[in-house]
């Protein structure tokens, strides 16, 4: 396995940590490393602009994903769009547990 550290990239986060996550070497694909990352980071992979190798290398094909090496860092960069979607704070009505007959009572 080839083990990397991933991120989303946003400079407007106060906590902004990698998480580690494993390619099977036998897979080193971009495809794969856009999938695998999606998944950890909660991702959908239609919102991922590029993948960034740090500090300021992009990432574009198979070759690229293979020179990889173990620890090296990543990020997600998102299309400016979508930044706001994904972190966006569900409104009280999209919450569960939200009982929309309960709020329409009068007093």
């Amino acid at each position: 396995e080839l083990v990397l550290k991933v991120r989303i990239q946003n400079p407007n986060l106060r906590e902004n940590d990698f998480i580690e996550i494993e390619l099977d070497r036998q897979e080193l694909t971009y495809k794969e490393l856009l999938r695998v990352s999606c998944r950890e980071l909660g991702v959908n992979p239609e919102h991922v602009q590029k993948i960034r190798k740090l500090p300021n290398t992009m990432l574009r094909k198979d070759k690229d994903v293979a020179r990889l090496q173990d620890f090296q860092e990543l990020e997600l960069v998102l299309t400016v769009s979508d930044k706001h979607s994904l972190f966006r704070v569900p409104t009280l009505s999209e919450r569960s547990g939200y009982n929309k007959k309960a709020s329409e009572l009068t007093y």
